[in-house]
Parts: C-alpha cells; sequence; structure tokens
C-alpha cells in the first residue's frame, strides 16, 4: 500500500483531518469546490487518485478507533463532559476537495490549536519581527502551561505557542477594545476556515472560572514588560480564543490554508501573506506538540500543534495538511488517537519532511 500513495513531487495540498463525533463509523466524500473556486487556487491536482485517499483515511479511522488510552481533559470541567470516543478522520486537499470518515462535523473546542493562528496573525498585522522580539520563538522543553519556564528563560513569553506567549500574541493584536481585538481574532479564524466561527459559551464560561493560572501567567509578563495590553484582558480574550468551536473539516481547511500559502483553497481568498507561512510553520515545528515537540519531529517529522480540546493540526509545506479530533489526551495534553492516525497516514503517503527512510 505504501507504494500506491507517493505523491508527485508537485502535489500543492492534501488536509487530514481526525476528528471526534458522534458517527465514528461513517465515512463520506465531500464534493470539490465549484470550478470557478478551484480556477483561483494554484495548487494542481494530488496525484492519488480520489478512492485511494478515501481508502487510506476509512482505513485510519479503523486502525485506532479501539484506542482507549488516555482521557478528556479534566481541569476544565466542561471538558472532561466531550464523549471521550468521539472519533474521525478527514482530507482537505489545497484544491478543496474533502474526504472524511467518522465524527468530522462535531464541534469542539480548539484551545491550543488556535495558537500558531493567532501569531499569524499578528505577523499580517505587525510583520514577523514583531513576533520573534516582543513574544521569542524558542521551545521551552516544557509543559505549555509552566510557570517554571517563565522565570528561567529570559524572554519568559518564549514562544507563542506556549500559554504565556498566547496570551502575549493576543495582547499584540492591534485593537482599541476587547471585543474589537476578539472580533478581530474571530474574523481572521473565520477566513481562515470559510465557515462563520462561533464560541461555545459552556466551555468559555468553565475555562473563565477556573484560569488562575494564565492570569498568573499575565502579571509574570506585566512584570517584565511582556505583555502589551491590560493583563486580565488579555486573558480574556485568550480564553474566548480557546472556547471558539471548529469542527475537524473546519480545522483542516485552516491547516489547508498555510498549506496552500496561506490562500484559501475554498474561497480562493488570501488570507495570509505567504512570506509569514514559513514562519508560523518554523514554530508549529519547534513548539506545537509541547513538551513532546521532539518526539513528534522524530516520528511524523511535520509542523504540528495540538489543543487539549483533542484537536491536531500537521502541515506539509506545499503539500498539505493533516489534522485530527479525539479528546483521549496522554499526559503532555496531546490527543492519542490523532497522534497515532496523523503518523499512520503521514508513513503511508511518505510525508515526513526529513525522508521516509524506506
Amino acid at each position: 500500500m505504501t507504494n500506491r500513495f507517493k505523491l508527485a513531487p508537485q502535489v500543492i495540498g492534501v488536509v487530514l483531518l481526525f476528528v471526534l463525533g458522534g458517527c465514528a463509523a461513517s465515512a463520506e466524500h465531500v464534493a470539490s469546490p465549484p470550478a470557478a473556486v478551484a480556477a483561483n487556487v494554484s495548487a494542481p491536482a494530488v496525484s492519488v487518485s480520489a478512492s485511494d485517499l478515501q481508502a487510506l483515511v476509512n482505513e485510519a479511522h479503523a486502525q485506532f478507533k479501539g484506542v482507549t488510552d488516555g482521557a478528556p481533559a479534566d481541569y476544565i470541567p466542561e471538558l472532561a463532559k466531550v464523549p471521550a470516543d468521539l472519533f474521525g478522520v478527514a482530507i482537505v486537499t489545497a484544491r478543496g476537495e474533502v474526504y472524511t470518515a467518522g465524527d468530522v462535523d462535531y464541534p469542539f473546542s480548539i484551545q491550543s490549536v488556535s495558537k500558531p493562528f493567532t501569531a499569524a496573525l499578528v505577523m499580517q498585522q505587525q510583520g514577523s519581527d514583531a513576533i520573534a522580539q516582543k513574544i521569542g520563538v524558542e521551545p521551552t522543553g516544557l509543559k505549555f502551561n509552566s510557570i517554571l519556564a517563565t522565570q528561567i528563560i529570559p524572554q519568559v513569553s518564549v514562544n507563542p505557542l506556549v500559554n504565556s506567549g498566547a496570551i502575549a500574541s493576543v495582547s499584540m493584536v492591534q485593537a482599541k477594545t476587547a471585543k474589537e481585538r476578539f472580533n478581530t481574532i474571530l474574523d481572521f479564524f473565520d477566513r481562515l476556515s470559510a465557515a462563520k466561527l462561533t464560541v461555545i459559551e459552556d466551555v468559555y464560561k468553565s475555562e473563565a472560572a477556573t484560569n488562575q493560572r494564565n492570569r498568573a501567567h499575565a502579571y509574570i509578563l506585566a512584570a517584565s514588560d511582556r505583555i502589551y495590553s491590560d493583563p486580565m484582558e488579555a486573558v480574556d480574550v485568550y480564553t474566548r480564543q480557546c472556547s471558539i468551536g471548529v469542527t475537524a473539516k473546519q480545522l483542516g481547511v485552516m491547516g489547508a490554508t498555510l498549506a496552500n500559502g496561506g490562500v484559501n483553497p475554498m474561497t480562493g481568498q488570501r488570507v495570509l501573506d505567504a512570506k509569514y507561512v514559513p514562519r508560523v510553520l518554523a514554530i508549529m515545528m519547534m513548539a506545537g506538540f509541547y513538551n513532546e515537540s521532539g518526539m513528534w519531529a522524530y516520528t511524523a517529522g511535520l509542523p504540528g500543534k495540538t489543543g487539549v480540546g483533542g484537536g491536531i493540526v500537521a502541515v506539509v509545506p506545499g503539500k498539505m495538511a493533516i489534522v485530527g479530533f479525539s479528546p483521549r489526551l496522554n499526559d503532555a495534553g496531546n490527543s492519542v488517537r490523532s497522534t497515532k492516525a496523523i503518523e499512520y497516514i503521514t508513513d503511508r503517503l511518505g510525508l515526513n519532511l526529513f525522508g521516509s527512510g524506506k
């Protein structure tokens, strides 16, 4: 099967999504967008047939749907209520073709998967140097919410994909009020996903009531002049951002937009300048899997970002993005099923950026 799924060098985009939802045994193929939209996207067709891609999605779903390792996050009470056995897989190409199996329409909270996209928004507004100079881009090697990291690393905020850096990213979004800041983020996410996204209010309320640690991060940032709006305003907007609901399909389109050089494959709209895409992917490679980022690079070899809501997005530059959603997390906060499924498909398609080793 491995040889059957080799991709041509000129391929610009496949996005693979893995999702938790209510119909874990189902599979579907969503038709390509209208030709008028596809014509605006420069990505050539994927050399793998539609039937083969659908077969691979079905296979990955079947392979890992029985995995019961890990458990949903419970430090945010509302997340503990998400059904643990939701699971789904999908592919969205850079031309807008979608292949799915499982629970790909279940809306889950985006959580930390939002972080690279907000960093991208800051770059779009202020340039990539703003992120490097005002936040940083180095991995911590520690947990995503580590207070210790802010004390032992001189930059304090370190990078946009840990909580301290993500709160700083939110504070850098240009706006006059908290409402305007959040709406700017939400509008950017809407354009990335080709959808109208909304906050899952129960998750927001649950998280806002239990985010004392993030408030501590904000005050530590303020003490070091590394936050750029009112600290508690930044925390609240960040909490709302993490509570935005997405489906696997929608997250797949967001990832596909990065894979397609900043152009949304469904709308043909340029959302992010192409020059910023490599910067976003670089921080995803170095810090997207928290303190398992090294192992992820070692096994999958793709820029990726996880979230404690169960989502994962991984991107193959110029070829594809891979997204997963499954609430069962390991100790690092990464979705167990999604990690396994993405690694499986990456191996079958030979997508590791460092080479397949075969």
